[in-house]
C-alpha cells in the first residue's frame, strides 16, 4: 500500500513503507560529501538519526539541517546524517557556506535507500526525491522510532526525535 504525502496541499505517494519502531534498521550505503561510502554498520555503537529531506537547496530543508547540526550536540553518542538525493558537491558547498559540522551530509544518489527506507515519492513535481521525515535507531541498530512529515514543507518533529534521545 503507497503512503501519501502533501506537497503544498497536492497528494504525492511514496514508494515502500517506512521501518518499523522495534524492527532492525534495514542497511545502506549511502555518499558522503568526500565521496566516501556511508554504511549503517559504520555507526555501530552510536545513536543514528536520519534526517531525511528532498532538497539541500531549500529554506525548509535547510533549516532542518541547520537545526539539527544545533541540537545534535544534546545527544550523547549521536550521529546525525541528513540524507537526500543532492549530489555530495551540494552539500558539501552547503556546509562550509553555512558552518555546518556537527552532522554529516549523505547523498543517496546512488543507492536504494529511498525505496528501502519508504520515503521515496513516485510521483508529482518531486518524484524521484524524498518526502521529509526522520529515522531513529538506537546503538544496536534497532529502528527506535520514525516520523514522516504530512505536508512535504513542513519541518521535521524536533521534540519527536530528542524525546526517543532522552529514553
Amino acid at each position: 500500500m503507497e503512503k501519501t504525502v502533501l506537497f503544498q496541499g497536492n497528494p504525492m505517494h511514496i514508494a515502500g513503507n517506512l521501518p518499523e519502531a522495534g524492527t532492525d534498521a534495514p542497511l545502506f550505503a549511502l555518499v558522503g560529501k568526500d565521496l566516501s561510502e556511508l554504511n549503517l554498520h559504520d555507526f555501530k555503537g552510536k545513536r543514528v538519526v536520519l534526517n531525511v529531506f528532498p532538497s539541500i537547496d531549500t529554506d525548509v530543508c535547510a533549516a532542518s539541517v541547520r537545526r539539527f547540526n544545533k541540537d545534535v550536540a544534546n545527544f550523547d553518542n549521536t550521529v546525525v546524517l541528513c540524507v537526500s538525493m543532492d549530489l555530495p558537491f551540494a552539500a558539501g558547498r552547503f556546509c562550509a557556506a553555512n558552518g555546518i559540522d556537527n552532522v554529516l551530509t549523505a547523498s543517496a544518489f546512488r543507492s536504494d535507500f529511498g525505496q528501502t527506507y519508504g520515503f521515496e515519492l513516485v510521483d508529482g513535481p518531486l518524484r524521484g526525491l524524498f518526502a521529509r521525515g526522520v529515522v531513529v535507531i538506537d546503538e544496536n541498530g534497532k529502528v527506535i522510532g520514525t516520523s514522516l512529515c504530512e505536508e512535504i514543507t513542513e519541518e521535521p518533529d524536533y521534540e519527536f526525535v530528542a524525546n526517543l534521545l532522552k529514553k
